[in-house]
């Protein structure tokens, strides 16, 4: 068959196809479909639906589809498929302005076994009744629904996630936090809570997608998948999102490592420079002097500079008002906040509001 090679591995044949085709590892001519590999009965088929909303990102989308791709090509049956669903049909502008052309309507997506909402920046302003009462008759029909990067934020305002456990892009944690105080919010890779899957984006696609090979057609395969894909190692939900901060920072001092943690978790915002000292076992004067030495600051500036970039996430992704936002990040009035604000970013709050940091 022209476009695939069959190599015979241990007994069996791995297929692998050239170029990559939707559907599964279907190969597409003209208007008739047809599969590579005879593989299972389509009742042994799962059927994915992948929702993008405009300004979804590249890096998550392929890392999901790549990952069923390549289940199918080294298992040689076609355990995937996979069609593309926007709001209306109309094909979707990624974050990287690469336009994707879909198979039809979210409306369209009731056959679909699984359905993963994919979506970027702009999505913690997301507001369209109709699309959301569309993912509430998924979610009736018994549909595995999915959120991955900010498709979260589009799942909760469509009271999806209420009950479950979930996570969203590390960027957003504080935000989502805020708008949906009673959902339990993780800040973990990926979550699996039932009929709901939720994902921080990026590479993380690709694990929760080896995830739920594993554990659907077995470890082996998914081990093969994440060789193919050239990772080194499977992460769990249990892994952070986010790097290290020994390797984020490039750093290695494990006292000045925790002091750095425990600003990065106070849940007060207000970090004290003496208490902080103390809970790493040090003096005021020589915590001071490891903050200088390793990255030219100071604990107190540090702590500051790290409750004005939670400041700034609040004012771009909602609707939160800037007395709000300096209340909420441990300052004590409009004006030191803002005289703050503008010494760190070179702009006032009310100026910065509605820009972004990252197109996820």
């Amino acid at each position: 068959m022209e476009g695939e090679k069959v190599e015979t591995v241990a007994g069996s044949q791995v297929v692998n196809v050239d170029p990559p085709c939707q559907n599964g590892g279907a190969k597409r001519s003209g208007k008739s479909t047809q599969m590579i590999s005879s593989g299972p009965t389509p009742s042994e088929t799962t059927r994915v639906g992948v929702l993008l909303v405009d300004d979804f990102g590249m890096l998550g989308f392929a890392s999901a589809l790549d990952a069923l791709r390549y289940a199918n090509a080294l298992s040689g049956s076609r355990l995937y498929q996979w069609k593309i669903y926007s709001k209306d049909g109309a094909p979707v502008r990624s974050s990287a302005g690469v336009h994707i052309g879909v198979d039809g309507a979210v409306s369209d997506a009731s056959d679909s076994d699984r359905v993963l909402l994919l979506a970027g920046v702009g999505a913690e302003r997301f507001r369209d009744d109709v699309f959301f009462d569309q993912l509430r008759r998924l979610a009736r029909k018994g549909i595995v629904l999915g959120g991955v990067s900010l498709g979260p934020y589009l799942l909760a305002r469509a009271g999806l996630l209420n009950g479950y456990r979930c996570t969203v892009h590390w960027e957003n944690l504080s935000s989502f936090k805020e708008e949906f105080p009673r959902l339990q919010v993780s800040a973990e890779v990926f979550e699996i809570d039932r009929d709901r899957l939720t994902c921080s984006g990026g590479t993380a696609a690709l694990d929760l997608m080896l995830e739920i090979i594993g554990s659907r057609h077995g470890r082996a395969l998914a081990g093969q998948v994440a060789d193919a894909c050239i990772l080194d190692r499977i992460r769990s939900r249990g892994d952070p999102q986010r790097m290290p901060l020994r390797l984020r920072l490039g750093v290695s001092h494990p006292k000045l490592l925790r002091a750095i943690e425990l600003i990065e978790s106070s849940q007060e915002h207000r970090t004290n420079q003496r208490q902080l000292a103390g809970g790493v076992g040090l003096s005021e004067r020589q915590l001071e002097r490891l903050f200088r030495r390793y990255l030219d600051t100071t604990p107190s500036r540090y702590a500051r500079d790290h409750r004005l970039a939670r400041a700034r996430d609040l004012l771009r992704q909602t609707g939160m008002s800037v007395i709000e936002v300096a209340i909420a990040c441990g300052f004590t009035t409009a004006s030191h906040f803002t005289k703050s604000y503008r010494e760190r970013f070179g702009k006032t709050p009310g100026e910065d509001r509605g820009g972004s940091t990252f197109r996820h």
